[in-house]
């Protein structure tokens, strides 16, 4: 019976030892990592915290000490590991740094981190995105852009941006759905002025291409969003083409009024001349032809205009 009770006490005193020597080497990865993040080591600090996680949760209650400790610290040493990425511009990989901080602060309990983590990545697909525009690489940063506003709706500047994106791939409808989703969220200002941009664009091409009702309808779209003087000189120039000479003067007249100064106002003040003689309305006629009398270019032929009239 001494023997079997002999035994036994030696049995327990080296599961005691073994069970110390675990506690010893847990902690001391547990050390290792402090003293490698505290010298900037932050891949070499979270191995050695990763190792000591493992070897507490070993060790059961002797080790809850350690494994409360590392559940602490790693969350947050992925997530700065992930900023430093951010800092470096290397987007992607941050990303999914991020990612998995998410996925392991939200297993520890680690509710903070998981919240900044969460704000984070939203703001690094910004970057991402911005630097894709910024390069001309406009699909890439539509479909960047488009991420952030899927996973938040609101965010009026990330759909401002994906209108500029699609805009600039001649997407007219889907720029226009995204500007007015970034007005609806606090950019209505800078939407408007954008979405006056792409239809006067639209118009010119139109234009250019002599569809000249589609030109006009599209130039005074824009200039519904926000006035614009070339928007009035297209569809100004369109209606003349087709023949709607009232409204041709109209659109020069507000092009005239929005842009007093401009270059070729005279030609336009001529325009609006001819086009009210044709139309029977000498009143405008004189009007606009007594407005050029002296100008270089138009000045000689607006005088004898008037002497006819």
């Amino acid at each position: 019976m001494k023997k079997i009770f002999l035994t036994l006490v030696a049995a327990a005193m080296t599961a005691l030892t073994v069970s110390a020597q675990d506690i010893a080497q847990a902690t001391e990865n547990y050390n290792n990592g402090a003293m490698e993040l505290q010298m900037g080591n932050k891949d070499a600090a979270l191995n050695y915290f990763q190792t000591a996680l493992t070897m507490a949760e070993a060790l059961g209650d002797e080790g809850v000490d350690i494994v409360t400790n590392c559940k602490n610290t790693i969350p947050a040493l992925l997530a700065s590991i992930g900023k430093d990425l951010v800092k470096a511009e290397n987007f992607d990989a941050a990303i999914e740094q991020l990612k998995k901080t998410i996925e392991v602060a939200e297993n520890y309990g680690n509710v903070e981190v998981v919240e900044e983590a969460k704000t984070l990545i939203p703001q690094v697909l910004m970057s991402k995105a911005g630097d894709l525009l910024n390069a001309k690489n406009f699909a890439g940063a539509a479909e960047v852009y488009k991420q952030v506003v899927d996973a938040d709706p609101a965010n009026g500047m990330a759909a401002l941006r994906l209108g500029m994106a699609l805009g600039s791939l001649g997407k007219v409808e889907d720029a226009e759905a995204a500007y007015l989703q970034a007005a609806a969220n606090g950019q209505e200002a800078n939407a408007n002025k954008q979405l006056s941009n792409l239809f006067v664009k639209q118009a010119a091409a139109l234009l250019k291409a002599k569809n000249y009702q589609g030109a006009m309808d599209a130039a005074v779209k824009g200039n519904g969003y926000l006035e614009n003087p070339t928007a009035m000189k297209v569809a100004g120039t369109a209606a003349s083409q087709l023949k709607k000479n009232a409204e041709a003067i109209a659109f020069l007249e507000k092009y005239l009024e929005l842009s007093p100064n401009a270059k070729d106002a005279a030609k336009m003040k001529y325009t609006i001349a001819a086009t009210a003689q044709l139309m029977g309305d000498n009143a405008k006629a004189k009007e606009f032809y007594q407005m050029i009398t002296s100008d270089p270019q138009f000045g000689a032929t607006a005088q004898e205009m008037l002497k006819a009239l």
